[in-house]
């Protein structure tokens, strides 16, 4: 009876203590989920090469990452620290204030920077050789070599063999086609385009010019052959299925020879929602398509602690690349989508009352833009005329956007 009436008398000591603010118990709340995170995402951090998760494997890095990311997010959605609050309240103004002058120190002194990369990427045969061995090396690195190429530097040379056969494919692809493009087979050269007079010297460089192509083709294809065949000095030359998709696909998307193929390949399927714009889509996808397999690498080497190499493969695989990309090929197609956009879509009712024919090139529409005069043209059509002149070519009328 007495452990009892003791028990009774410490449950009717609880019930008279004060109860706590709730906006202290929210703030203790909130304090308990910062560290709470702070201490579930300490195996991303471990010192080391890789992360504790990584070097467990990546089942228990998805698994982990699964469970336990949002479960984190929205408990410091729901519980937020008060200090973060008015630290996030106070920094916007703070930013804009300090932003003004430093923005000025920092293009003073990224100018000369700035011209250097310009200068760089004009060179384009030189930054297109750099780029690709880089994004090679990061393959051995990630899709060959684990844990960033520390257990295997032998297969760093994969890179390199892959680069030198790829390089022979597109001399090979860029001699053929040459062949098939060629109209004129003489090997004279007159003296003037309309005179019959040979010029002995030029002709004669002429031939020696095409012979020496010629061997070099059929000696190229040979030594290829014979590598091949009795794989000599290719011991450490193993590529993955998944190593010889990735380098292949990026390698034809950066050559000269390949790019040129690829607005023809959007011809071939004519998509409608390109408007006959693929000859300005075609490098702006492709170049969307590198940049983004060499920042998903280079996400990768930095979990594998390859800060400085990761460093110098994102800068000149992804940043260069991409200020190129927004300096050239997608301002150019920027500027034509917004003169496009000036003149609407046509519905179908207005296109089959158009009889379904363009006025230019007098083929059918299935898509088509309206002039503020009414009539119905291809996009491509009236960007042509757009070029020559801002009237209407059928009323002749100037066009005028209210």
């Amino acid at each position: 009876m007495g452990m009892i009436t003791r028990v009774r008398g410490r449950l009717r000591s609880l019930h008279t203590l004060p109860k706590l603010d709730p906006k202290i118990q929210d703030e203790k709340i909130a304090e308990t989920v910062c560290l709470l995170t702070v201490l579930l995402l300490l195996p991303y951090c471990c010192k080391g090469h890789a992360p504790l998760l990584f070097s467990l494997g990546g089942v228990w890095l998805i698994t982990y990452s699964c469970l336990v990311l949002p479960i984190l997010i929205s408990a410091n959605y729901k519980y937020p620290v008060r200090w973060l609050r008015q630290l996030t309240s106070t920094v916007p103004g703070l930013i804009r204030k300090v932003s003004g002058p430093i923005t000025k120190i920092v293009l003073q002194i990224y100018y000369p920077i700035d011209k250097c990369e310009r200068v760089f990427m004009k060179m384009s045969n030189l930054s297109n050789m750099a780029t690709q061995l880089i994004f090679f090396l990061m393959c051995d690195r990630v899709l060959l070599c684990g844990f960033g190429g520390q257990n295997c530097p032998k297969k760093r040379l994969t890179g390199l063999y892959s680069l030198m056969f790829y390089n022979v494919i597109a001399y090979c692809v860029s001699y053929i086609k040459e062949l098939i493009e060629k109209e004129d087979w003489s090997p004279y050269v007159n003296m003037t385009q309309h005179s019959n007079l040979k010029h002995v010297a030029m002709s004669a460089t002429k031939i020696v010019l095409e012979w020496t192509k010629a061997v070099t083709f059929i000696i190229t294809v040979t030594f290829m052959l014979l590598v091949f065949g009795l794989e000599q000095g290719l011991e450490y030359y193993q590529p993955t299925t998944l190593y010889s998709f990735v380098t292949w696909t990026y390698y034809m998307c950066t050559e000269k020879v390949f790019v040129q193929f690829f607005p023809a390949v959007l011809l071939f399927f004519r998509f409608r929602f390109l408007e006959a714009l693929e000859a300005l889509y075609a490098p702006v996808i492709l170049r969307y398509y590198t940049i983004s397999l060499a920042a998903i690498l280079g996400l990768m080497l930095l979990f594998y602690g390859q800060f400085k190499f990761t460093f110098m493969a994102t800068y000149l695989t992804v940043y260069l690349k991409a200020k190129d990309m927004s300096q050239n090929c997608l301002k150019e197609l920027k500027n034509e989508q917004a003169i496009l956009a000036r003149f609407r879509q046509a519905s179908g009712e207005e296109i089959a009352n158009c009889d379904d024919v363009c006025a230019v090139c007098l083929s059918s529409m299935e898509r088509a833009r309206v002039t503020p005069c009414q009539h119905l043209f291809h996009a491509d059509c009236l960007r042509r005329c757009l070029n020559s002149s801002y009237n209407c070519p059928i009323c002749k009328r100037e066009y005028i956007f209210v």
